[in-house]
């Protein structure tokens, strides 16, 4: 299968961390170097060893995990597979020990599809472009979601799942309103700070000066975007494009929800995404942009049946802000000596059958296109997050100076700067900027 770019890649990065997964990645400059550990063994018995990450309520995923895997034995009776749930907060210092340690490494890994640039410049990921080629299921992957595991042409694993945020909102605060689901961007925004004038102990739109992937999209619905790449397609070399006029835009447009008329500074500059989920959730909020992997966390509130979900509104109406899609992926390391059956236990575990059952389990989105649409016409509740990903959904720079980027708060410091006054949106862009660049050239 050839790869194909991701819909309005052109040159800047588009394509998806659920969740969380997403955001506070450990920067890879700070750990220790990696040897080249490449194994040339490919035994077809013996053990093989898995690292998938530990969700906050695991067992609903073991039980898909053990069914794939017992498929998987069905072919290979004589081999055994172990298989680690890790924890996320943890896995950086973990997966890159176990690059450096090959006695002791797994053969599959699951990781973040922002940290492949770095893992791949680490040398810890095993290039599968032939094999990823070959699988007949490949054929369905969403564009986005490839490109996350693409990293110079060379793809270095298989999408697992992918994450995607959009617009809930109060059903009954907007009807007691007479309100309508913002339209446009300048809807979403005079409505927010309506429903503040109106209801003044209730944010509008709860928004995060920390909430840097629900920020995203106010930026490239904008026209504008974080970086873009050198040269052609591919190249991996990239220049920072926070400071473009379109993007300052998108900055004036998310930092004017900041204020007493909406979302006050004071408090919420502070907010990362977990406390704009929290506020919805707890009927503190009548709008926040959230994710499907939120789901669960806002059942569990008192908004709880009484909201509704749309895709965030574009600059015009009719278009969907490009959102960014996040998730995991799974890995093969270079060190594996089963390198034959690494590949197949990863199309078992990658596969339709397990991501249809994954997403049963656990509300994980599909990241084949045939699998997700079929999802959807079963759970109406996931149509707005699909139709986002269809239509707009983008991705970070493909590089690993991203990992630091993202470890050093270069965006949120950049917001909260704005918002709370201390610099103008030309400074705070100016000054993200060429520290995004110092990432990018290192």
């Amino acid at each position: 299968m050839k790869l194909s770019k991701p819909p309005m890649l052109s040159r800047r990065v588009t394509a998806p961390a659920a969740a969380l997964v997403l955001a506070g990645l450990t920067a890879t400059a700070c750990a220790p170097s990696t040897s080249d550990n490449s194994s040339k063994n490919d035994e077809k018995t013996g053990t093989m060893r898995v690292w998938l990450f530990r969700e906050v309520n695991n067992k609903p995923k073991e039980d898909v995990i053990d069914a794939a895997i017992a498929d998987f034995k069905k072919e290979h009776d004589d081999v055994k597979v172990d298989v680690s749930y890790i924890p996320v907060n943890t896995r950086a210092q973990k997966i890159k020990a176990a690059f450096n340690d090959p006695k002791s490494a797994p053969d599959l890994i699951e990781y973040g599809n922002t940290d492949t640039a770095g893992y791949v410049k680490d040398g810890g990921l095993l290039d599968i472009s032939k094999e990823f080629g070959a699988w007949d299921e490949a054929m369905n992957t969403d564009p986005t979601t490839e490109y996350s595991v693409t990293i110079g042409g060379k793809v270095y694993g298989a999408p697992l799942f992918v994450g995607v945020r959009a617009l809930y909102y109060r059903k009954d605060v907007f009807k007691d309103l007479g309100l309508k689901p913002p339209a446009t961007q300048d809807e979403l925004i005079s409505t927010a700070k309506k429903i503040r004038s109106k209801r003044p102990n209730m944010y509008g739109l709860a928004v995060g000066g920390a909430s840097t992937y629900a920020a995203m999209p106010f930026i490239w619905a904008n026209g504008g975007d974080i970086a873009t790449e050198k040269g052609k397609f591919g190249s991996n070399e990239y220049d920072a494009a926070i400071d473009s006029a379109d993007a300052k835009k998108g900055i004036k447009a998310y930092s004017s929800l900041f204020g007493n008329d909406n979302c006050p500074a004071a408090k919420c500059a502070q907010w990362g995404g977990n406390d704009t989920v929290q506020a919805f959730a707890s009927g503190k909020a009548a709008m926040a942009i959230a994710g499907d992997f939120n789901h669960q966390a806002i059942e569990a509130g008192k908004a709880k049946g009484k909201y509704a979900v749309v895709p965030l509104p574009g600059v015009k109406k009719g278009q969907v802000a490009p959102a960014f899609a996040g998730g995991n992926n799974l890995g093969i390391l270079k060190s594996t000596s089963h390198r034959t059956l690494s590949v197949e236990l990863l199309k078992v575990l990658a596969g339709k059958k397990t991501q249809t059952k994954l997403f049963g389990a656990m509300g994980f989105l599909p990241t084949f296109t045939d699998v997700r649409g079929a999802v959807a016409q079963q759970d109406p509740f996931v149509k707005p997050f699909v139709k986002t990903l269809s239509d707009s959904a983008k991705f970070v720079p493909a590089h690993p100076g991203w990992a630091a980027i993202d470890a050093q708060l270069v965006l949120p410091t950049m917001f909260q700067q704005v918002v709370s006054g201390r610099k103008s949106v030309d400074d705070a862009a100016s000054d993200a900027a060429k520290k995004m660049d110092e990432a990018f050239s290192q």
